[in-house]
């Protein structure tokens, strides 16, 4: 969530979304089922409107979103919402003229950028030790950095951002180590952007908890356009434990985010539009919200939002939500939400690809658990309607609920007979 973007101001272009207009909007958000919010940076930076990823000053908020009070008011509020706070940290760099390069610039960053392609400004060295003070002074001002956030604001996890250009997993230990042991009993959950994603950041000796499924998107984005159709990425994509994750949570799904355009505008690029693309965005859904692992919304995903990535103010289209087609897609996002929170088989790390036809572009997995829950997901990659298509081996012969249509079907001798209809998916729960 961009706080500036994402309410407040409607009728004024340039007026600037505040904490209070997100604390008016948090019925909706529980309506739609979120309960967790990463608030894009909010450390005060320089300039009228940003993104936040050129923090100046790291223990200030951003004056324009509102006071200090007011945050500490809305992370209040979304807490008796039941809904946690992630802070995106930005810790591989700081805005050019941020205090500590005017003090002694070399003492706390590398002297020059370690990949000129990919710098956003001065990089902290977590390597340097002052041997006179015996600390190193960068990772000393971000562990106060840290503390100061939890036990201040209150906050339940951390996305690191540029975590690649960060590499150094010696820090990263540290620091994650220092903001479990402030938050207490609490959990906290530590995010990694690590883009390309790597599984050894999560891993048996990786210090973080999660990290940012990068390839999920990519590989949903092209089969949902049409562009391919691979059923060994996909199953990457749906089972991220193939590429080496070990849990649920060590991966964090999402269809798009602020880095890349929404859906809609990919669709549109393509000249996809109206109802074909509205199909689209929910078989990507059904994906995103089955999959292993930790769904993320970019804001405005759920009902369709269209306009293309831009780093100026960008306001969600929040009247969109009046037509009937953007209505539906929020609903349809809803209750798959609610389907994930109440089916336990999409709790586990189980998964299993038990239809395969590259042919007719048609991939069937289930989810379970050991208590007897199961989903069943039948997707469709081609623009062909498969009119009495047959799925072999399902899981259990007896009586399922598909969900998307709301009506039961029957499996007899381990496969059922369904109309499949073009870039659409299906979804089956069985009823025990």
């Amino acid at each position: 969530m961009h706080v500036g973007d994402f309410s407040g101001g409607e009728d004024d272009p340039y007026a600037r979304g505040k904490y209070k207009h997100v604390i008016e909007k948090l019925d909706y958000l529980c309506e739609l089922g979120v309960n967790a919010i990463e608030l894009m940076p909010v450390k005060e930076y320089p300039g009228d409107y940003s993104w936040g990823y050129n923090p100046r000053y790291f223990f200030a908020t951003e004056s324009s979103y509102g006071s200090t009070a007011e945050l500490k008011n809305l992370i209040d509020e979304c807490h008796a919402h039941g809904i946690r706070i992630f802070m995106d940290g930005i810790f591989n760099h700081s805005e050019a003229e941020s205090p500590l390069t005017q003090i002694d610039h070399d003492y706390w960053y590398h002297h020059e950028p370690r990949d000129p392609e990919n710098n956003w400004g001065p990089e902290f060295n977590y390597e340097h030790y002052d041997e006179n003070l015996e600390t190193y002074p960068a990772r000393r001002f971000i562990g106060d950095v840290v503390r100061f956030w939890i036990e201040e604001y209150h906050i339940d996890g951390i996305r690191y951002d540029a975590a690649r250009q960060i590499a150094n997993y010696d820090f990263m230990h540290w620091i994650v180590q220092e903001t479990k042991q402030t938050a207490g009993s609490k959990p906290f959950y530590n995010i990694a952007e690590h883009i390309p994603e790597t599984a050894d950041i999560t891993g048996v000796d990786g210090p973080m908890d999660g990290c940012w499924h990068e390839s999920f998107y990519h590989c949903v984005l092209e089969h949902i356009t049409g562009e391919t159709f691979d059923l060994e990425r996909l199953k990457d994509a749906l089972d991220a434990k193939r590429q080496g994750f070990l849990g649920v949570t060590n991966v964090v799904n999402y269809l798009t985010n602020h880095d890349h355009n929404h859906l809609m505008v990919e669709l549109a690029d393509r000249d996809i539009f109206d109802e074909a693309a509205f199909k689209r965005l929910k078989l990507g859904a059904v994906m995103l919200m089955t999959a292993m692992g930790v769904p993320m919304i970019w804001m405005g995903e759920e009902f369709g939002e269209y306009k293309p990535k831009t780093i100026e103010q960008n306001k969600i289209e929040w009247s969109l939500l009046e037509n009937d087609l953007n209505r539906e897609l929020f609903e349809y996002y809803k209750g798959l939400i609610s389907l994930r929170k109440e089916n336990h088989a999409l709790y586990t790390e189980n998964i299993n690809f038990f239809h395969e036809d590259p042919e007719s572009k048609v991939m069937a997995y289930v989810r379970w658990n050991d208590e007897g829950a199961r989903v069943v997901v039948v997707t469709n990659f081609s623009d062909s309607y498969h009119a009495g298509y047959r799925i072999e081996n399902f899981p259990e012969n007896g009586t399922w609920h598909e969900w998307t249509g709301d009506y039961d079907v029957e499996a007899g001798d381990k496969n059922i007979l369904i109309d499949l209809p073009e870039y659409e998916a299906k979804v089956f729960v069985w009823q025990q």
